[in-house]
């Protein structure tokens, strides 16, 4: 809808101010498309192909050269995009016109384009819409280079005006509700996910150097097992079964490894049925990888060259991976930490359960420091609860964690020397775990009286607890080589590479509670 503006006239997205409804906007365009329709009998829907010769950033890189007033009609760009704004001078049109790679004035001049093409665009184009270009670039008298328009074709008829404010909508319930009207307001939102493309493609191109083959394993299973994690249940109408949807992908990549397959990986999406926050999302993207012959010290070798190779798409080659996250400068560059879970918690509350011996000492000393228990928390579950309670938020830098209890690692290979901890890390950073990984389990008789006693935590009502898996376990009484693992969450790490708060920001379309009748929704604010 455009309002006359003394001489000039602007077509732009709708202000609360201007008194007119998005559904009076659409009334009206709706309207233009019929007219558009009976008066010229064109129906830019039928459009099924333009041959864009140059996206807009190869004009800005190769005219940026242009003085004042100066043209360049050694070559016609075809180009296209969409129409951002449109300000009209009588017999001249400036207009802003983006795609995906920049944006660029367009200019449109009667003299030049002839009456029927300048009426049409004059009439019929508005803001939003998309449309094809020829033309000729050229730099204004202002110092804007411009491409002068010859010819313009209606590409697409958008109903819906813009966003407010297009060049910075911030409201993150529409941001994140309407990913589409985020991503045309928000270069700089486009940019975070092209970054994410880049670091996924970075992540396979180091797994793929060192040998590893993708592969694909089920999404849907008869159980839910790889992780501690409630998952999501659904019913299989022909089997007549209860199945799930994955938490893990680790006990189907390690029956590859028991098949010879070799070095493998997957990169795919898991399913947890748990709250939303800023670090969690019912889905989400994880990596996992499996090299037999391996061990947790090659695992962390990997997961450093991993992260510095992905920080490198986002910095630049030739530069120190130091990367900015919400005001904190993370070395990425450096050599990471690596220190025990009984250390840090020493480290950070003086307390030794390595001297323990008997579990309720620990839990005294627990309790005396404010850590909620249940009175039957054994000294490496209290050990455990010290660590989340005062030392993952002080882990910013990358820091690797080892030394897990057995109690809490049922996946996990017992370090031989100390049978009560086991051969693990997680790695850290920003205070949030990244990854996760280990010598795998691959004693049978062992990984089975494990899967016993998780059975215990899930008939005690822990939903948490892990799955007693048969079949698995048949798998590897067929023989688990030597093997380290290791699982990534990639959403966290594209989040601290691309300085995003929340892991909404880095998921196209996030979980969101529905809207209500009356179009709000509570959604539980971020911590």
């Amino acid at each position: 809808m455009s309002t006359q503006k003394g001489k000039n006239q602007r077509e732009d997205a709708p202000r609360p101010d201007d008194g007119i409804q998005e559904d009076e906007i659409v009334r009206q365009r709706k309207d233009k498309l019929e007219r558009l329709l009976s008066e010229e009998g064109y129906n830019p829907y039928l459009v099924e192909r333009w041959e864009r010769t140059h996206p807009l950033s190869y004009v800005r890189e190769r005219y940026s050269h242009l003085a004042q007033d100066e043209v360049d009609e050694s070559l016609l760009i075809v180009t296209a995009g969409r129409v951002m704004t449109l300000r009209k001078h009588g017999k001249a049109i400036f207009a802003n016109l983006a795609d995906e790679t920049d944006n660029l004035q367009l200019y449109f001049q009667f003299d030049v384009m002839g009456e029927e093409k300048y009426s049409f665009v004059k009439k019929w184009v508005d803001s939003g819409d998309w449309v094809g270009i020829t033309g000729y670039p050229f730099r204004t008298q202002r110092g804007e280079l411009t491409i002068r328009v010859l010819e313009c074709r209606l590409l697409c008829k958008a109903l819906r005006p813009l966003p407010e404010k297009w060049h910075g909508l911030k409201d993150t319930e529409v941001r994140y509700r309407r990913r589409y009207m985020d991503l045309i307001a928000n270069p700089d939102v486009r940019e975070v996910f092209r970054k994410r493309s880049r670091i996924l493609s970075s992540i396979r191109k180091t797994l793929e150097d060192h040998g590893t083959i993708e592969v694909e394993t089920p999404i849907l299973s008869v159980l839910a097992g790889g992780a501690n994690a409630r998952p999501f249940t659904t019913y299989h109408n022909a089997l007549g079964i209860e199945m799930y949807l994955r938490i893990a992908t680790e006990l189907y990549l390690k029956r590859l490894v028991v098949g010879m397959f070799g070095r493998v990986y997957e990169m795919g999406k898991n399913f947890r049925n748990e709250g939303l926050d800023a670090m969690h999302n019912p889905e989400f993207t994880c990596m996992e990888v499996y090299w037999p012959y391996a061990d947790y010290e090659d695992m962390m070798a990997l997961a450093e060259e991993i992260i510095r190779n992905a920080a490198e798409v986002v910095v630049g080659p030739d530069v120190p991976k130091v990367l900015t996250y919400q005001g904190v400068a993370i070395d990425f560059e450096k050599p990471f930490r690596r220190a025990s879970m009984l250390d840090l918690v020493k480290e950070h509350t003086g307390v030794d359960i390595s001297s323990m011996t008997d579990d309720g000492e620990a839990r005294t000393l627990a309790a005396a420091r404010g850590v909620e228990l249940t009175g039957n928390e054994s000294r490496f579950a209290v050990l455990n609860l010290l660590f989340e309670t005062f030392v993952e938020d002080r882990l910013v830098q990358p820091t690797f964690v080892t030394g897990h209890p057995t109690e809490i690692s049922p996946l996990a290979k017992r370090d031989p020397d100390n049978p009560d901890y086991t051969r693990r890390f997680e790695l850290f950073v920003c205070g949030k775990e990244v990854a996760n990984a280990f010598n795998e389990l691959n004693d049978p008789i062992d990984q089975r009286k494990r899967f016993e006693d998780q059975l215990l935590k899930k008939e005690a009502g822990d939903e948490e607890a892990h799955a007693f898996d048969e079949d698995f376990i048949n798998a590897i009484e067929m023989g688990l080589p030597p093997t380290g693992g290791m699982g990534i969450g990639v959403d966290r790490l594209v989040m601290f590479l691309t300085d995003s708060r929340s892991i909404r920001d880095v998921l196209f379309f996030p979980t969101m509670r529905p809207l209500t009748a009356q179009g709000s929704t509570e959604e539980p604010e971020e911590q």
